[in-house]
């Protein structure tokens, strides 16, 4: 762990201007309570996700999403619940982020609901499971 707080205090903390908080690690209701407050959730993977848990929170806490447009990124976000940005343009993210700020909280969640909500995800278990169990 110290090794991870080293990396903190010399190559993040410096970096954090006025007005920016850092919170730490957080407990699931403290991140809750967080990401529904959020404007915007900002998320730039650097790898190919193939899902994006963190965006599907976002949603289900009603925060729009800006992301770099990799992995699952660009199934998971669409023009009503946030905005994607190139890969690595870091130019190209902050106007995305201006551009989800703009969403509605109301249409994140609708989304999250209908894409993962537990009738949803019901269904496709049960559509994975019979069709495991019929080979």
């Amino acid at each position: 762990m110290w090794q991870t707080r080293s990396y903190f205090n010399e190559q993040v903390a410096p970096r954090l201007g006025e007005g920016v908080e850092y919170l730490g690690h957080l407990g699931h209701e403290q991140i809750r309570a967080q990401l529904g407050q959020a404007a915007v959730a900002l998320i730039t993977p650097c790898s190919e996700e193939p899902f994006g848990l963190v965006v599907a929170e976002a949603m289900a806490c009603g925060t729009p999403v800006a992301a770099f447009a990799r992995g699952a990124m660009p199934e998971l976000i669409d023009a009503s619940t946030g905005a994607l940005a190139p890969s690595g343009d870091v130019a190209a993210l902050a106007e995305a982020l201006t551009v989800a700020r703009r969403c509605s909280r109301a249409a994140c969640r609708e989304r999250a609901e209908a894409l993962w909500g537990l009738p949803r995800m019901l269904e496709r278990y049960e559509k994975l499971l019979t069709t495991v169990a019929h080979g």
